[in-house]
């Protein structure tokens, strides 16, 4: 299972379309480990991790919230959103010529040695476009597309021969706020569930300032199989913690989802018993126990990226963060990528896609030259993406005093000093 590209126009601060590509170059360096394989010839490889840079303000996390929402929206607009709910997708509003146009998202991806692009085209109203293209052969099949004729404000179909199944009933139970894929695969289809299921299922975001819940961990923590494996990875991360267990207490537990369609918050409470993971901490004869909201924020981070991390590279799925390095040491952030970009730990091949402000990554003994990004603002406001490999650097550059030195943009423009 691994992501391709992704596609993004009219979302926020990003106005024209703009790609991320995990597509490798024919560069031969760290191919061995830093690479994955697709057995497809037209993309013979993936990279296996892609860290975007970029100042304050000029859109990575745009991208990462396109990509967010274009998952939420999969999974949740033929349940969640209700007839005639307004959508929480706000297009590109500093130019009056992309304020009534719709925002357009498309992933491609790999899924059992099968290429798949699909996409979508909406407003805060409704859908005006979407279609699935699957790639059995180097030519494309067409398995569905839905167009808004905006004359007769009606929906026009084209089904491919190769989607089989009721077709006809699923276009039907369809509203103009949700997706054909999703209504789909809510009434079983079986060709588009798993096509459904990999978006929701093999795709984790992680947004800025949100840390994902500690759950996961706390899970691991009480599995016999896989505990040790979290408390490894834990200590070796030097944070002077020498064990963690788990307490019991019955209490109220609160959860917040924030619908990705709407934006709006669900907050659920119940009653259960909660799992508290206890921090042993000593130094000489003195020792101390502290739970998670004791811990420094570095810490916490660690501890609640650390299980969902391990499920990620065993299962080969795809993580993107937002601003990966927040709270947490470059060492530590050096140690979380190369996990991605090792052989050894990464059977499955999973993918890792972060921003990042972390120039000490910034090295060719570190990444390949076709895994960095860039993201910066024009002059007319609008957010562009695109890679290192636009300039082409020598093989052994010092990439980041190139960066730093405004070689490759990207960088914030500051004002003299105030006095």
């Amino acid at each position: 299972n691994m992501l391709v590209e992704f596609r993004a126009k009219n979302f926020r601060s990003i106005r024209d379309e703009q790609v991320l590509s995990m597509v490798a170059s024919k560069d031969k360096q760290h191919a061995e480990t830093h690479l994955i394989s697709t057995s497809i010839k037209s993309i013979p490889s993936l990279v296996s991790s892609t860290a975007i840079y970029g100042p304050n303000a000029s859109g990575k996390t745009n991208l990462i919230n396109a990509l967010a929402f274009f998952r939420g929206f999969v999974v949740d607009s033929a349940t969640a959103v209700k007839p005639d709910q307004q959508l929480n997708v706000q297009p590109f509003r500093l130019d009056k010529d992309y304020i009534n146009q719709p925002t357009e998202l498309e992933l491609t991806y790999i899924l059992n040695g099968v290429r798949y692009q699909y996409g979508f085209k909406l407003n805060k109203d409704k859908i005006y476009g979407e279609w699935l293209l699957v790639y059995k052969s180097p030519k494309p099949q067409l398995w569905f597309s839905r167009y808004l004729n905006e004359k007769t404000d009606q929906y026009e179909y084209d089904f491919g021969s190769y989607l089989s199944g009721n077709k006809k009933q699923w276009q039907e139970l369809t509203r103009s706020n949700a997706l054909y894929l999703s209504t789909a695969a809510q009434w079983n289809s079986e060709q588009l569930k798993p096509i459904f299921d990999y978006i929701g299922n093999e795709i984790a975001v992680f947004s800025s300032g949100v840390l994902p819940s500690p759950d996961t961990s706390v899970q691991m923590l009480q599995n016999s199989n896989i505990r040790q494996e979290l408390l490894n990875f834990l200590t070796s991360a030097d944070i002077s913690i020498s064990a963690i267990d788990v307490r019991f207490q019955k209490g109220v537990k609160q959860t917040v989802k924030f619908d990705s369609p709407t934006g709006a918050p669900e907050i659920h409470r119940e009653e259960t018993e909660l799992a508290i993971p206890q921090f042993h901490h000593s130094t000489g004869d003195i020792s101390a126990i502290l739970e998670l909201q004791d811990e420094s924020l570095g810490t916490q981070r660690l501890f609640t990226l650390a299980g969902p991390l391990i499920d990620i590279l065993k299962k080969g799925r795809i993580l993107v963060i937002d601003e990966l390095d927040s709270s947490l040491h470059t060492y530590i952030v050096q140690r979380l990528v190369s996990m991605f970009q090792s052989k050894k730990i990464n059977k499955a091949g999973a993918q890792l896609i972060f921003t990042t402000h972390d120039t000490a990554l910034l090295k060719t003994e570190f990444f390949r030259r076709d895994q960095i990004w860039f993201a910066e603002k024009d002059n007319s406001q609008a957010t562009t993406i695109y890679p290192l490999t636009d300039f082409s650097p020598r093989k052994k550059e010092a990439l980041e005093r190139g960066y730093l030195m405004g070689r490759y943009g990207a960088l914030p423009i500051l004002n003299d000093t105030p006095k």
